[in-house]
């Protein structure tokens, strides 16, 4: 039988026949459109992010409504008085319904328990997560905060609701407290840790009680729906099935399953062959002397799990290691600060910082610096470019869920050319095995795979991105998307 080919048409196809007359609901902490101020005029924008970038198309499908929290200083001036707005503003497809935090809520739910709790506990990277008691009861609060406005948008209407991430673990649980006939699902787009992990957080088993309240559970990959599972058989009452994974609490059916994310290939892929990117590839080559040069490009939010000092670390020594690719060897590291009101995250900018100055000064010549930061907000533009013109693209991950970076660097590869260097601990790495995989721990390992993937031939470049193009783009944005999606509708038996 022929694999379904997922496109928008066919997510809309889906949506129309399928969802009958239940409002199809997403929920992100991450609003998908921000209004600010500009010159005395609103300006509308889209973030630019994995998640945003992932959920927008499925929306635009399905219709529905966007539940946010509004954090742009102009977001309350457009909406009406449901705290609504349409989106995208050019042509509504759907709506978009704003919720408002206060800095100390803020504070506590999330750059305190979902970015110094949940974030580290989930991503085992050797940075120990603080598990505040403040913190825990201000993540619950806002949960609550977030299920009353979802209960708000349905009224009485027969409800679909699709949550998103780490920041919303007790969510769905009060949602189905206060509808048990609601379908809800959730998407977890970070890790799942072991269990011997995650019992180390003193409300373990309050989140997972609150993450079955889902009627699918979604991770990327097979081991951490493993892994949740084994945490609910080791934290709770509840009867397991690892045939069909699924796990039943209190007469409640939790459905376990992965659904690896994706990126619209399709679109990434013109995009990137445009005359606007062909015209940035020449303006960056010589505003950066890059003709003739071997160029390495690494794309990471500035995160302490994206591997980027281990990175840096392999390419001083692999300049070290290999004199004869002084002054021909260029790496530009693209990425924009992160969560910099967390201790930590300051902390990995500096020692990035630290890092990078230390090589161009090890290194670097009148003519020649080997590491070139572009720590900004890039344009599109720039960002395919970039990716356009590198022979190499290092994602060094020390955990990831997916990592939609190494996918967006081989959609972007209209040409068919250049290598994906890819750590072994990203969901990616399960699809992905044409890239050269590596442990960013291993240094000396991870500086010769900068060489091969310099000195490979042209013709094992071209089959190994060949198969990888192949692979994201049968596995793209829309597939992800109508597979949890259509699994979501099954369910709710619509």
């Amino acid at each position: 039988m022929a694999e379904i080919q997922w496109n928008k048409e066919r997510l809309y196809k889906l949506v129309q026949s399928k969802l009958g007359d239940s409002l199809f609901i997403v929920v992100s902490n991450r609003e998908p459109y921000v209004h600010t101020m500009s010159g005395g005029k609103i300006k509308c924008t889209r973030p630019v992010g994995g998640l945003t970038e992932a959920l927008d198309p499925v929306m635009r499908a399905s219709g529905g409504t966007w539940v946010a929290q509004g954090t742009g200083d102009a977001d309350r001036k457009v909406v009406d008085e449901r705290n609504r707005i349409a989106v995208p503003p050019e042509k509504p497809e759907y709506t978009l319904r704003r919720v408002w935090l206060t800095e100390d809520e803020v504070a506590g739910f999330y750059l305190g328990f979902a970015n110094q709790a949940l974030w580290p506990l989930c991503h085992v990277t050797f940075t120990p997560p603080d598990f505040r008691e403040d913190w825990w009861h201000t993540y619950k609060k806002v949960n609550k905060i977030f299920a009353d406005a979802i209960m708000d948008e349905i009224g009485g209407r027969k409800a679909v609701v699709l949550v998103q991430d780490y920041h919303f673990a007790l969510l769905s649980g009060y949602l189905k407290e206060q509808n048990p006939d609601l379908t809800v699902g959730q998407f977890w787009h970070i890790p799942w840790p072991a269990y011997e992990v995650l019992r180390t957080c003193p409300w373990h088993e309050e989140i997972l009680v609150g993450m079955l309240g889902n009627d699918l559970m979604g991770f990327h990959t097979r081991s951490f729906c493993n892994n949740f599972i084994e945490s609910v058989e080791r934290s709770l009452e509840a009867r397991t099935d690892r045939e069909s994974s699924a796990i039943v609490r209190q007469g409640n059916t939790t459905v376990v399953e992965p659904f690896p994310i994706s990126v619209d290939f399709d679109s990434l892929s013109r995009q990137a062959g445009t005359k606007a990117v062909e015209n940035e590839m020449e303006n960056l080559t010589r505003e950066f002397n890059l003709e003739g040069k071997y160029l390495g490009v690494g794309m990471d939010r500035m995160d302490y799990t994206k591997g980027i000092p281990e990175r840096l670390m392999a390419l001083d020594k692999f300049l070290e290691d290999n004199p004869e690719y002084r002054g021909k060897v260029v790496f530009i590291q693209a990425g924009m600060p992160s969560r910099t009101q967390i201790d930590t995250y300051q902390e990995i900018g500096q020692r990035i910082d630290d890092l990078m100055s230390g090589i161009n000064e090890k290194y670097g010549t009148d003519s020649w610096q080997p590491v070139i930061p572009m720590m900004r907000q890039l344009s599109r533009e720039t960002l395919n470019a970039l990716r356009r013109l590198a022979r190499f693209c290092v994602v060094s991950s020390l955990h990831d869920g997916m990592n939609l970076v190494a996918k967006e660097y081989v959609a972007a590869r209209v040409d068919g050319d250049g290598i994906l260097i890819l750590s072994r601990f990203t969901g990616a790495a399960v699809e992905m095995q044409d890239a050269l995989l590596i442990n960013p721990y291993a240094i000396s390992e991870f500086a010769g795979k900068i060489k091969e993937a310099i000195e490979m031939p042209e013709a094992e470049r071209r089959r190994r991105m060949k198969n990888m193009r192949e692979i994201v783009a049968g596995n793209n944005i829309y597939r992800w998307g109508g597979s949890m999606v259509s699994r979501l509708i099954s369910i709710a038996g619509v």
